[in-house]
């Protein structure tokens, strides 16, 4: 009877075990899978989906693929919408050797939660196995966005965007070289998104872009490449030159300011300096400017013209007390004064100066000669080549008035002769005015 009643209780036993869900077995070793990211359920989620899972995913680190499918496709079923199940699955089919079907269900698992890490680094590793290195760049940074605690994940990515990166510049290069300027604009495009700090890949950009004529494109990109590096002279220098371009002088001598400071080797001296004059001559009178273009110049033309150029000669005369009663409010006042102060031109007896009064030839000799007389004082070994000269000029014989002006702005030459006449009364033209006022201005410089 006792005997009985035992083989009863373990035949119930027997069935009760054969009915019950098996239990996942636990691998002996490591995992077989590593790199896998377990996908843990949200709170609140069905036990028994949980179970399943979490049953399913032992039999995947152990090898046993078929249960694994089992256990997954049950907790599926319950629930199709189960995103932890779904990403298992995918899972499951990377270990099969699967990575297309294993990324679309990475998908269908992320269009169910967006954020979900285990799902973003699972269909990163299935990217990369389908030759896809930059989304799976792209999803291995969105899943390190949620997590910042993927240590191993953050190494893999800075190897991972080095190697895009180097294979993109390569990419680039080669298509820069054939001309090919949109597909090399689109490798360094893919470059900058992997690396979006690096100041070398949008100066790189923006060359690519100079040279397919697309300067306005070409200028955002140097800027932002100036702005990620401080010490990135060729940005600044480049900035210059396409603001120099667009008639920008202002913003351009900024910019090769700033690329000079950092390195004077990238911009020459004379860049700058005739960028300056040429931000000067923007703020000058419009009157002023018209100069080069004008027939015949104006008293207020010649004065204005040794103000603006000659500034630190005037500075070197000693200035004389003078009245001038009629350029009050003339666009050329501020230079009138201090030329007429330095004795290179005068008023008449009546203290009035003339300014629209048509120069000719003679008139701007007696100026020349007396800025030549100040020089020479300043440089006595230069002023040897035309004091005292005694020149033949056939239309200025040496009785004339003129002839020691004519003789020493000739014998200086700064005003040369027609053939062998000076043409005293031809008035001067703008184009003539600006040579003659350059060479006094080389004669004058230290």
């Amino acid at each position: 009877m006792r005997k009985a009643r035992l083989l009863l209780l373990a035949c119930i036993a027997f069935a009760v075990a054969a009915c019950a869900a098996k239990t996942a077995p636990v691998a002996a070793g490591a995992p077989r899978h590593p790199e896998f990211i377990f996908p843990a359920a949200p709170q609140g989620a069905a036990t028994a989906q949980v179970t399943r899972v979490n049953r399913g995913w032992q039999y995947l680190q152990a090898g046993d693929l078929r249960n694994a499918d089992r256990e997954f496709a049950a907790a599926l079923k319950q629930q199709a919408s189960f995103h932890p199940a779904e990403t298992a699955m995918a899972y499951l089919e990377l270990a099969r050797g699967n990575e297309k079907a294993a990324n679309e269900r990475f998908e269908r698992a992320l269009a169910v939660e967006g954020a979900y890490v285990p799902a973003l680094v699972g269909r990163g590793q299935a990217l990369l196995e389908l030759d896809r290195a930059g989304d799976a760049l792209a999803s291995f940074e969105a899943a390190l966005k949620e997590d910042p605690s993927l240590a191993d994940l953050r190494a893999r990515v800075d190897v991972l965007r080095f190697r895009a990166t180097q294979d993109l510049l390569a990419r680039a290069k080669s298509a820069a070289d054939a001309k090919r300027w949109e597909d090399a604009k689109a490798a360094y495009q893919q470059a900058i998104a992997a690396s979006p700090e690096s100041a070398f890949l949008y100066r790189e950009l923006a060359l690519v872009e100079q040279q397919a004529g697309q300067p306005t494109e070409a200028l955002e990109h140097f800027r932002r490449a100036a702005q990620l590096d401080a010490t990135d002279a060729k940005s600044q220098a480049s900035i210059g030159a396409i603001l120099a371009q667009q008639g920008d002088d202002l913003g351009a001598l900024a910019a090769y300011e700033r690329a000079r400071a950092i390195d004077a080797s990238e911009v020459p001296e004379s860049v700058i300096a005739k960028l300056r004059d040429s931000v000067k001559l923007s703020k000058l009178p419009a009157e002023y400017r018209a100069i080069p273009g004008e027939t015949t110049l104006t008293r207020a033309h010649i004065a204005s013209l040794i103000g603006v150029r000659l500034e630190s000669l005037i500075a070197s005369a000693r200035p004389q007390q003078v009245i001038i009663t009629d350029i009050r409010n003339h666009w050329a006042q501020q230079w009138i004064g201090p030329v007429v102060r330095a004795g290179f031109m005068d008023t008449l007896p009546n203290y009035e100066f003339e300014p629209g009064r048509r120069v000719r030839r003679a008139e701007l000799a007696t100026t020349v000669s007396r800025m030549l007389t100040l020089i020479g004082g300043l440089k006595p070994q230069l002023a040897k080549k035309w004091q005292g000269a005694r020149l033949q000029i056939a239309d200025v014989p040496p009785s004339h008035l003129s002839f020691p002006a004519v003789s020493m702005a000739v014998a200086a030459g700064v005003m040369p002769l027609s053939g062998n006449n000076f043409d005293l009364l031809r008035p001067v033209t703008g184009a003539e005015a600006l040579e003659i006022i350059g060479r006094i201005e080389a004669l004058a410089r230290p």
